[in-house]
């Protein structure tokens, strides 16, 4: 493995496994103003037994978030030096101003967790408002700075140097808007998706509950109403990537030939040598009209441009198509729940229904994590679209396939011991005191 392929490759394993606590680091704060929200509008006190019991897996991604984002930085001057040389005085405001946010996160969450005595109810709820903004500020931030590395502004090259450097510009890249929006989104999809399914999960072992019927309504109503949101800004992408980033949108769709009316292909094995793809389904000018909204737009295929500055399709289609799919499967299943639940069906012994939401839950995170992938691997071989070539960017040190192996094993082992301590022997539940009180309520 020579040095640009290992730097790559740890990279990609420390953001792969950092975005699923920073995900629901991201829709964890979100829950809480909800379940607090509704706790102080409605006096339902099982709404606050939620949100605090919620308190230790907030602490602890926000604690490995932290470890694992911090990680991040170092490797990022350690694996890209010549990429950080170039980029940091366009992208160091986003990543200075996401230090803002995490340390008003961390100020705002310490005053929820250890203020249950000494602040009122009102005052709990309040703390979560800045919780869950800094939070999805902390994503936002970040985001940008990748947004910047898909559409590079705020700057002019004369002779290979920077000159008109304006930071400001750099963060409200092209990109910014829909990368952030969408990322936001997905992040929350993911949280609600997948604490539906740990709560339906425990009503499948443990039969009817008041309270756990209440957490699995409210997760997956989080997780369910960001989904067309996310359509409507998935949407957004896909016109965007059609103007400023062809060559990602042809690998994604796996398109090869540039014409009008071009077909969406759903599936299938593309053949870079052929032009082909091998078993797909194509959809008649489908690509056109999600592209330009024309269904005789013209679309630009990979053979279009120079073969040593496109995708891979082989990397790229089959992980959009899996992102795209696993948005359909939640959609499915949320469709299916609210219909149920709007013919006043008794969810917590559907046990069909409930099976369904166990395993649509890591559908969430399967999608953010394709979707990265999309993004990363649609901009091959630049780091910097235009500017850089990722060969140009990474360090010429070598025995970073060590490193590699190391962190590897480390990312495992944090992962299996964070899972271990969020996922607790027995169902998560109310108590039985809790639930008595609620079925006493209920009578």
């Amino acid at each position: 493995m020579d040095n640009v392929m290992a730097a790559r490759a740890l990279m990609g394993v420390s953001l792969g496994f950092h975005i699923i606590y920073a995900t629901i680091g991201i829709g964890l704060p979100l829950m809480l103003m909800l379940a607090e929200g509704i706790a102080l509008r409605t006096g339902d006190e099982l709404y606050h037994r939620m949100a605090r019991a919620w308190i230790r897996p907030a602490g602890l991604l926000f604690a490995i978030g932290a470890v694992s984002g911090t990680v991040l930085s170092f490797e990022l001057g350690l694996l890209w030096p010549r990429f950080m040389e170039f980029s940091g005085p366009l992208i160091g405001m986003p990543f200075w101003m996401e230090g803002y946010a995490f340390f008003t996160e961390a100020i705002f969450l310490a005053l929820y967790i250890y203020g249950e005595q000494r602040l009122s109810r009102r005052a709990l709820f309040l703390c979560t408002i800045p919780l869950a903004l800094s939070a999805a500020l902390s994503a936002v931030f970040v985001i940008s700075a990748n947004a910047w590395m898909n559409t590079p502004t705020g700057f002019t090259l004369e002779g290979g140097a920077l000159r008109d450097v304006s930071p400001l510009a750099a963060m409200l890249n092209p990109a910014f808007a829909h990368q952030a929006v969408h990322g936001t989104l997905a992040a929350y999809a993911a949280t609600g998706f997948g604490m539906a399914g740990i709560y339906a999960l425990a009503l499948l072992r443990q039969g009817a509950s008041p309270y756990l019927k209440r957490v699995l309504v409210l997760a997956l109503a989080v997780g369910s109403c960001s989904l067309p949101f996310m359509l409507v800004s998935g949407d957004w992408a896909a016109a965007f990537l059609a103007e400023h980033q062809p060559t990602k949108l042809a690998a994604a769709e796996a398109h090869f030939e540039t014409m009008a009316g071009a077909p969406l292909v759903i599936g299938g094995w593309p053949d870079p040598a052929t032009g082909e793809v091998h078993f797909g389904i194509k959809i008649p000018k489908l690509l056109s009209l999600l592209a330009y909204k024309d269904p005789a737009g013209v679309v630009r295929g990979l053979n279009d441009f120079p073969a040593d500055e496109v995708p891979d399709p082989r990397l790229v289609h089959p992980f959009f198509d899996l992102m795209v799919g696993a948005f359909f499967i939640m959609a499915a299943v949320a469709g299916w729940f609210w219909w149920r639940i709007w013919l006043k069906d008794d969810i917590t012994g559907n046990r069909r229904l409930l099976w369904l939401v166990v395993l649509a839950a890591p559908f969430g995170l399967i999608a953010l994590e394709c979707g990265w992938m999309v993004t990363e691997f649609g901009r091959q071989p630049w780091i910097i679209q235009g500017v850089m070539k990722v060969a140009a960017g990474a360090t010429p040190n070598e025995g970073i396939a060590v490193l590699f192996a190391v962190f590897l094993l480390v990312y495992i082992l944090l992962t299996a011991g964070l899972m271990k301590m969020l996922l607790p022997a027995e169902p998560p539940t109310a108590g039985p005191v809790a639930d008595r009180e609620e079925r006493h309520a209920d009578s």
